[in-house]
């Protein structure tokens, strides 16, 4: 059985990511022994809105969002919590 490195303590969540993002998660976390859950009375937490964009501007969006290889209506979420620095 492969030795599990000790998770860190972080400072804030930024941090969090930054540490996830740079390393393998299989050094730290040993996924065999997960446990299967499902929460089948939860709720959605968003909620649909409209919102109109110029065609050309959603085009861009859609295409960008295809080279990242993500729902656009996702890339347009993540732009929105950026440009808010909430990410």
């Amino acid at each position: 059985m492969k030795k599990l490195k000790r998770i860190p303590k972080f400072k804030s969540e930024a941090e969090e990511r930054k540490f996830w993002r740079s390393v393998d998660s299989t050094d730290y976390v040993d996924y065999a022994g997960l446990e299967r859950w499902t929460f089948p009375n939860l709720k959605l937490s968003s909620r649909p809105i409209t919102i109109r964009l110029p065609e050309s501007l959603l085009g861009k969006v859609k295409i960008k969002a295809h080279q990242q290889d993500l729902p656009y209506q996702s890339l347009i979420k993540q732009l929105i919590y950026k440009g808010l620095g909430m990410l």
